[in-house]
Formats: C-alpha cells, structure tokens, sequence
C-alpha cells in the first residue's frame, strides 16, 4: 500500500504525529495495510459510492477504502492528533476525502455524502453499538445507506448474527435480522491491532433490505427487545409488564406464550407484539 499511494507505513505515521492509542476513546489501531485493504475489499465495488467511516485514527482504512476507488470519502474522528495524519492522506487523493473532526453521536453525514453511501468502519468499541443500534433503527426505511461494514468486538459480531434459541440471540439480532442480511465477512486476532485488545475481533457486512422482513415501528421494536433481552432469564410476562398492565394477554393475542423468554421468540412473533402495542 505504501509503494501505491507513496505515503509511509502506518507505525510511521503514528510515531511522527504521536498518535497513541487512547483506551478512553476505544482506539485500537490496525495498522497492517495489507489487512485494511482486505477490509476495504469485504464492503464490495466502492467505485459508484460515497463512503462513512468513523473513527479513522492514523488513516489505514482510509487509505484501503480510496485505493479501492470510493467515490469519496467522509472520515469523521473525534480525536484531533489524527488529523494532520488524515490531512496527509487527502492532499494524496484531492478531492477524494473529507475530515470531520466531530462526535459521530452528533453529525448528520448526509450533509457531507451523495448516494449511493456505505458505511465502512473500524468502530470505537466504546460507541460502536449505539452507532449500530442508530443506523439500524430510523425512522424512515429505506435508510440513508446501501450496505455497512463494520468491525466489532467478536462477542459482538456473534450477537448480530445469532440465531433464535441460542445464547448469543438478543437485541442486536433482531434489529439487524429485521432490516437487513448481515454475515461475518473477516475475524482478525488481537495481535493485529495496536495496542492489542484482548479479545478477538470480526468484520460484520450488513446489506439493506428494500423494506423491513416485517411491518413494526422501530421505537416499538426496540423498547420491547430491550425490555425483553435486558431480564433475559424472565418470563416475558414478568419482563415485559412495565409495557402494558395487560402484556398477558396482549402476548396470548398475539400467539406468543406468556411464560416464554424473549431468546425463545422469532422475530416475526416480536413485529406482530409490537404492532399489538402500537395501537394501544
């Protein structure tokens, strides 16, 4: 990559802008190139696209997602000390990359991209669920983007994709099982990144689906996997009874069984409860 874009390697870079990874800011940095490259690959043809990334640090990704010819790229990180590193990266590639030095929590990235727009990321691990559970769940659907790849902690990545009835099902599985195909495309050891996290990590691709699998209101939806998944071990009655003084026989109407717990309902059953709530 370096012999391509003719800037220096990534361990450089960080020394001669002494960029060190902060764990308040949930940094980790992947600094082999040939592995943000392959990242960059797993998120498809880039070429027609405008590209979100969050949370770029010293550029790696960044520098995978031009070479692979993003239409342009938005790169919005929080931390200042890597901005003159992703300042070098956009003289490289002139009009080609825009920095963001801002909380991705508070930025609207449609008033800096053009559809179509894929959202490519090594997310702080500190804010990388709340960012998903966001993207996930607008108001309006179709969403903003075409297709996400994002880098979790494995646990994570395991959650999103998880199955009905195993330990691993929750919230996060619904909401991307409801909206979108999403599928472990990459697992990457801790050794790979600096510093080291201690856990494995994994590169989930989310491609998003014309309209969800399911009629639901998302806030609906969403409160109710929530409540749901957040007592796990309890009856869904038992779970569920902040709702609706009637959440009994709302779920008995809506064919799921009271005494059920919420790793044991399908997502279709979780729609069809949250329309019955809807309209209450």
């Amino acid at each position: 990559m370096a012999a391509l874009d003719g800037l220096p390697p990534l361990r450089e870079v960080i020394a001669t802008h002494g960029i060190a990874a902060k764990k308040a800011l949930g940094q980790n940095f992947l600094l082999d190139l040939n592995l943000t490259a392959k990242i960059a690959r797993s998120a498809g043809d880039l070429r027609a696209s405008d590209v979100l990334e969050v949370g770029p640090g010293p550029g790696g990704l960044t520098r995978g997602l031009l070479a692979e010819g993003a239409r342009r790229v938005l790169a919005v990180e929080k931390d200042a000390r890597c901005l003159a590193a992703l300042d070098e990266i956009a003289a490289t590639y002139p009009g080609r990359l825009t920095v963001l030095n801002a909380d991705a929590l508070e930025i609207d990235p449609t008033a800096h991209l053009s559809p179509p727009i894929r959202i490519v990321a090594n997310l702080p691990y500190n804010v990388g669920t709340e960012l998903l559970v966001r993207w996930l769940t607008p108001a309006a659907w179709p969403p903003f983007w075409q297709t996400m790849t994002l880098m979790f902690q494995k646990e994570v990545a395991e959650r999103i994709v998880a199955q009905p009835g195993s330990k691993a099902y929750g919230r996060l599985a619904i909401l991307a099982a409801w909206r979108t195909d999403a599928r472990i495309v990459l697992t990457l050891p801790p050794e790979a990144f600096t510093p080291p996290p201690k856990v494995h990590s994994a590169v989930v691709h989310f491609t998003a689906l014309p309209t969800p699998r399911f009629p639901a209101d998302p806030k609906v939806l969403n409160r109710i996997v929530a409540a749901g998944f957040n007592q796990r071990r309890k009856m869904l009655r038992s779970s569920l009874k902040a709702l609706s003084p009637d959440i009994e026989r709302i779920l008995l109407d809506t064919g799921i069984a009271p005494t059920a717990r919420a790793e044991e309902v399908s997502l279709e059953a979780f729609c069809r409860l949250a329309r019955a709530l809807e309209t209450l």
